[in-house]
């Protein structure tokens, strides 16, 4: 493995172990592209319209084996208080990458006084299945626990998620991994134990005949090293004529640092980004484009991390909420 390679390894390990590819789908910045159920499975049904989201996320333009991350889902409501949803995937990050879908079921409880008052508490669950695909074929330093082949492992795993939705306000929470899932391929440098909870909320303020902000975050806490990250995020909404446009920025930052030399003594830095991203809703469609940039001093590149999120709303049988939930209308 030459130097660069080996760097690329370092930077990763060092500012990017939140979204490491070893745990399914990574929680990266794409779940404010309208798609919540990316990330919690009990939203999957939740919204007036079936929705399906194809998103595209690549870092580092122009270097070799940079992380690219491929999503394609879709959730809708099944019957009158029940939904579903499915997710396919395809993650790589250097040597390692990894493929899987999500099958999800979930279900709805209403407490509202009538058709358009939003009150909603949701229960959902996913079974997934994963494939761990290590390429060693082309590792060009010698190491006698290297085998020069192509190592393959598949596991299956469970994501447990609850949400609440009332009006302009909404909650979820949710366990990622909830299930230890032996692995063989990292088996001597990794833990089975790949939980993580997720915990966020939000509110929309404004009307529809002005701009409506939506101020959320999102919290994240590895249950096997105590590692935790916030997500400090506002977004903007603006109804046109003939839809609706939006944008938004996105703080990520870590509570733990990592260290590292410099100049001969030890530093320490924290995983930081911010993430603009901007969308627009055409009558049924929807694309957006959220831009990652990280915060600090070592970094591999001064790219950031791009993500094309491409959308369309199918199935909406029934009349909008009265309340501005650009997530569930």
């Amino acid at each position: 493995m030459n130097f660069k390679k080996r760097y690329l390894v370092l930077i990763l390990l060092l500012i990017s172990k939140f979204s490491f590819s070893q745990e399914g789908v990574a929680v990266y910045s794409d779940y404010l592209s309208d798609n919540y159920y990316l990330i919690h499975p009990s939203m999957a049904g939740a919204a007036n319209c079936a929705k399906i989201r194809l998103t595209a996320r690549q870092q580092w333009f122009g270097q070799e084996d940079a992380p690219a991350l491929q999503t394609l889902s879709f959730n809708g409501k099944l019957g009158d208080k029940t939904g579903g949803g499915l997710i396919v995937f395809n993650d790589k990050n250097g040597y390692h990458s990894q493929k899987g879908f999500k099958a999800t079921f979930a279900y709805h409880l209403m407490f509202s006084r009538s058709e358009v008052d939003l009150n909603q508490l949701s229960f959902g669950i996913s079974a997934g299945l994963v494939q761990a695909e290590l390429d060693e074929t082309k590792f060009v330093d010698y190491d006698p626990v290297i085998g020069g082949i192509i190592q393959k492992d598949s596991y299956f795993n469970v994501d447990l998620g609850a949400s609440y939705n009332y009006l302009e306000f909404y909650a979820h929470l949710t366990v990622k991994n909830a299930l230890a899932s032996k692995r063989d391929i990292y088996s001597d440098i990794e833990s089975d134990n790949l939980r993580k909870l997720l915990l966020s909320a939000g509110y929309v303020f404004g009307d529809s005949d002005r701009i409506q902000w939506e101020p959320s975050f999102l919290f994240q806490l590895v249950d096997e090293t105590k590692e935790k990250t916030i997500d400090l995020n506002i977004k903007a909404y603006k109804d046109l004529e003939f839809g609706k446009l939006w944008g938004g920025l996105s703080y990520r930052r870590s509570f733990d640092a990592a260290e590292f030399e410099n100049n001969g003594s030890v530093s320490t830095q924290r995983l930081q980004y911010v993430t603009p991203i901007i969308g627009l809703n055409f009558k049924s469609y929807m694309v957006s484009y959220t831009y990652s940039h990280l915060i600090g001093d070592v970094k591999f590149d001064q790219g950031g991390f791009h993500q094309i999120t491409l959308g369309v709303n199918l199935f909406c049988t029934r009349e909008k909420y009265d309340c501005n939930c650009p997530a569930i209308n």
